[in-house]
C-alpha cells in the first residue's frame, strides 16, 4: 500500500463496464511526512474509490490484484484502488 492525497474526480461516460457505478478519484502519491516524492510531483492517477474518499483527503491506495480483490464482482479493469482514508500520520523519530 502506498498515500496518496486526492486531488480531484474523474468523469468517464465511455468505460469498461466493470468500472460502472464506481467513484473514479485523482490521486498524487505522497511520501511518510506528507510530502511529494521528487519524481512523482507532477504525475497524477486515477483510482477507483471504495471508502467514499473525496478531494483533499489522504488516503491508503492498493495497486494491481490486490486493487481488483477490494470490489466483490470482477473487477478486470481495475488496477488502483483506494482502500483506506487517513486520519492521522505520526514517524517514530528514532526510526
Amino acid at each position: 500500500m502506498q498515500l496518496a492525497k486526492v486531488i480531484g474526480s474523474v468523469v468517464s461516460t465511455q468505460k469498461s463496464h466493470s468500472l460502472t457505478g464506481k467513484k473514479l478519484l485523482l490521486v498524487q502519491l505522497l511520501n511518510a511526512d506528507g510530502t511529494h516524492p521528487e519524481q512523482e510531483r507532477l504525475r497524477e492517477e486515477v483510482a477507483v474509490d471504495s471508502v467514499g474518499a473525496g478531494e483533499g483527503e489522504i488516503v491508503l491506495i492498493a495497486r494491481g490484484a490486490s486493487a481488483r480483490w477490494v470490489f466483490d464482482e470482477p473487477n478486470e479493469a481495475i488496477d488502483l484502488a483506494i482502500v483506506g482514508i487517513v486520519d492521522s500520520l505520526s514517524q517514530n523519530p528514532s526510526a
